[in-house]
């Protein structure tokens, strides 16, 4: 675990083989109920700039939405089953991002909904193509940034929700499709 100002987190590139991203990826292209929501942002109704599915045992209530889950499916399963190993938490649900291209993004947020519980982790798995993730501290405006690859593993724990924001994002450079999970647990 690397320690931050208010905060840790892990980041394992090639948490998965090239062979299983490969599988993976595909996978979750073809079985996931992939939609384009509307969601608050500032006080106006707009379409989230990606693709989203909610999955997992909870609901979850954020951007002035509640979004009910689907039922896990197999490869969600092992794929928790897996994180599970490397983090000793039982993870109720996952949100699922799929960035289309660089137009793709999502703004500087944090994970610090109430459901979450006092101090949130977050473990976030990456598929397909390389994006920039951003992290940036509240009150000192310091930044970090990774480059999330193609079946990396990060982990956000600590009071890192209360005290830093992270986003991926827009690129004009051209980029391929990038699918992202992240578990949570919601109480």
């Amino acid at each position: 675990m690397k320690k931050v100002k208010d905060g840790e987190y892990l980041y394992i590139p090639n948490y998965f083989s090239e062979n299983e991203c490969v599988y993976i990826f595909t996978t979750l292209l073809e079985e996931i109920r992939w939609k384009q929501e509307p969601i608050l942002l500032f006080g106006k109704k707009v379409l989230t700039p990606r693709l989203t599915a909610w999955y997992g045992e909870k609901s979850y209530a954020y951007s002035g939405r509640i979004f009910h889950p689907q039922a896990w499916t197999n490869t969600l399963i092992e794929i928790k089953k897996r994180i599970e190993k490397t983090i000793p938490i039982n993870f109720n649900s996952v949100l699922l991002n799929r960035y289309r291209n660089g137009n793709d993004s999502v703004a500087w947020h944090a994970d610090n909904e109430k459901e979450l519980g006092i101090n949130p982790v977050i473990a976030s798995v990456s598929f397909g193509a390389t994006r920039n993730f951003k992290l940036r501290h509240l009150q000192t405006k310091e930044t970090i940034e990774l480059l999330l690859s193609n079946g990396s593993l990060l982990i956000m724990q600590g009071a890192l929700q209360h005290h830093w924001q992270h986003q991926i994002p827009k690129t004009k450079k051209i980029v391929g499709e990038r699918i992202n999970l992240t578990f949570r647990v919601i109480q």
